[in-house]
């Protein structure tokens, strides 16, 4: 292997180590709290200033560590898409929207930062566009949008916007909660990620058919 190509690995490793502890450290303890010269630091590199140098900005670091798992979850949501046969049910296209996500954690296995990171990041107001940008370039979850539209046409809009809202937080909390306990080794409603995905599945599907009590007027 020649100089360069040495060079370029170390580079490569060197990225990915940072990914990897910046997710850590903004998973477990917020991301406006952390630095990145302390992700330079706790991923043992002896420039303070190696985050700047192989990202940018905090936020191009972010969007970074979403992009690093985005891919494997809109395949595996593409998947499940694809196998739905016409017009599909609505517990068909919720399962679209969750079981992607509790599959790649149980991929990943333990411990793992995904869904806290996400769930940090979800709440910083500077950087949840993040998530919404990178989302809005997904042809799957355009597909499974579409089909939970069809399959909710009878919610007035800002019923079926509202309730779009409760079942977001419901997800991201949800998973980031059962990380959480999985890496504190403490116990959990289901065994499995696959159990939680489910138990999300029956919760948001129950949700978004909940009767509709109109405002009332005065």
């Amino acid at each position: 292997m020649n100089v360069k190509a040495v060079r370029a690995e170390r580079a490569s490793a060197t990225r990915e180590s940072i990914l990897a502890t910046a997710e850590r450290l903004f998973a477990e303890h917020g991301v406006q709290v952390v630095s990145n010269r302390h992700i330079s630091e706790a991923a043992g590199q002896g420039n303070n200033a190696a985050v700047n140098y192989h990202f940018g900005t905090k936020t191009d670091l972010v969007r970074a560590i979403v992009r690093k798992h985005s891919e494997r979850v809109e395949k595996l949501r593409a998947e499940l898409a694809g196998a739905i046969d016409g017009p599909g049910e609505l517990r068909d296209w919720v399962a679209c929207l969750i079981r992607p996500t509790t599959t790649y954690l149980q991929e990943l296995g333990s411990p793992t930062w995904f869904a806290r990171f996400t769930a940090q990041v979800l709440t910083d107001p500077a950087l949840r566009a993040i998530i919404a940008e990178e989302s809005m370039t997904s042809p799957g979850l355009a597909k499974v949008v579409a089909g939970l539209n069809r399959t909710l046409s009878v919610l007035p809009p800002d019923v079926r916007a509202e309730r779009g809202d409760m079942a977001r937080q419901l997800m991201i909390h949800m998973t980031a909660e059962r990380e959480r306990a999985l890496a504190e080794d403490t116990a959990t409603p289901r065994a499995t990620w696959y159990d939680a995905g489910t138990g999300l599945i029956d919760a948001v599907t129950g949700l978004l058919l909940a009767p509709v009590t109109l405002p009332h007027r005065s």
